[in-house]
């Protein structure tokens, strides 16, 4: 686990090019009602052959958005059935692996999970798949340009524990890894070993804050 000091502050953006800006702007615009906050008009900028392209930036809340690039001119790349404008992947390759790449956007309450199900239900992008998760209830669609967009609401605060679970994990993941091997097994037996290894040290902190709190 790492002690380096937490500076960032959370997605300044996330940004992605289009072949379709009409469209783009229909479904974060129009059907989910994220306003258009910035953009920039770049002619001349770059390398030679570069074209001229737009830059244009939704509002997803908390001060954080998710832009496009359309460089005019520029064809779709040609490639494989599945993915999106920025990968094409042949039919072979798994459809569990062209979908683990996608944006997520988190809303505060089933209410408002359930309006922009129904802004997309109603719209040319409806809804692919409503999952509940350990903690999480989401709903999931494919924007004009094949990217996966996920909408998201906590079912419950994720606790200190989990927290600490979560760590232990990605400590164990990172070993495992490395090695010839990974495997599931493999990293929950690394996982076993480092609860054992710090088990000594989370009762020692512990002690010492109940003897904290029983001195006040």
């Amino acid at each position: 686990m790492s002690d380096t000091q937490h500076l960032v502050k959370g997605v300044d953006h996330v940004a992605y090019p289009t072949f379709d800006p009409a469209g783009t702007v229909r479904f974060y615009r129009d059907t989910l009602g994220f306003p258009v906050v910035h953009s920039i008009c770049a002619a001349g900028w770059g390398p030679d052959q570069h074209p001229d392209f737009i830059h244009f930036f939704f509002d997803i809340g908390n001060d954080d958005r998710i832009a496009f690039f359309y460089y005019f001119g520029l064809k779709e790349f040609e490639g494989g059935p599945q993915g999106d404008a920025y990968s094409k992947f042949t039919a072979d390759v798994p459809i569990w692996f062209v979908r683990s790449r996608h944006l997520a956007i988190h809303v505060d309450s089933a209410e408002h999970l359930m309006e922009y199900r129904r802004r997309l239900d109603t719209s040319e992008w409806p809804v692919e798949m409503q999952i509940q998760h350990e903690t999480i209830e989401s709903i999931y669609t494919h924007d004009p340009n094949g990217y996966m967009i996920e909408i998201t609401r906590a079912m419950r605060p994720v606790t200190p524990q989990e927290d600490l679970d979560a760590n232990i994990t990605i400590d164990a993941l990172v070993d495992v890894a490395a090695g010839p091997a990974p495997t599931m097994d493999a990293l929950l037996l690394r996982k076993a070993e480092l609860i054992v290894e710090r088990a000594g040290k989370w009762q020692a902190s512990q002690h010492a804050t109940d003897e904290e709190v029983s001195s006040r």
